[in-house]
């Protein structure tokens, strides 16, 4: 399949649509949307390759399976450029990101990329002790005792909600992403650490 990706891009006729028509080959590789539920999916992995002429990226997770996503005027890239400008610059071969996606009729689109690296987001380890869903807020414990708060993203804020009972942080440990913004940290993902 990569082969036919690189004639593709190296003959550059129909390269959009031709991507576009190999995506649901990468849907079966992990298990379809839920059937009810909408929003966005979360998925980190190692960029594997970008096809600029067809506006995709290929990301490679830590087992190894491939998976292609769209990028649209609307997709943003934190710690790049705004939306609608070239996202995939900054989005090189090897560089670490978390892409929000939602899937429609099989083709993953890429609501959001998180770099997560120098000049994107930077991550930290703790124990979630508060949660305050309606100031979009979360506290957590680090190693050295030290709590840190921290604003949420309206996507971080709906996991928080998916994640945590009401009112309870179920003292939960995490590694959460997240950037300056101002001085002050924003939360744009976070994930339980087992």
């Amino acid at each position: 399949m990569e082969k036919m990706i690189r004639r593709c891009l190296t003959i550059g006729v129909g390269c959009s649509t031709a991507l576009l028509a190999l995506s649901p080959v990468h849907a079966a590789q992990s298990p379809p949307p839920i059937s009810g539920v909408t929003g966005t999916i979360a998925l980190e992995g190692t960029v594997d390759e970008t096809y600029k002429g067809a506006n995709t990226i290929m990301v490679k997770t830590a087992d190894g399976i491939r998976h292609l996503f769209h990028l649209t005027g609307k997709t943003e890239v934190h710690g790049n450029v705004p939306p609608g400008a070239d996202a995939l610059r900054g989005l090189e071969s090897g560089r670490r990101v978390i892409v929000h996606y939602a899937v429609h009729d099989s083709v993953r689109t890429a609501v959001e990329v998180d770099r997560i690296d120098e000049g994107g987001l930077q991550s930290m380890a703790g124990v979630v002790t508060n949660v305050d869903r309606a100031a979009r807020k979360i506290s957590i414990r680090l190693a050295d005792g030290s709590v840190r708060r921290l604003r949420l993203t309206g996507r971080a804020a709906s996991d928080v909600g998916r994640q945590f009972a009401r009112g309870s942080a179920d003292r939960k440990r995490v590694v959460v992403y997240y950037a300056d913004d101002a001085g002050e940290p924003v939360a744009h993902y976070f994930e339980r650490i087992p």
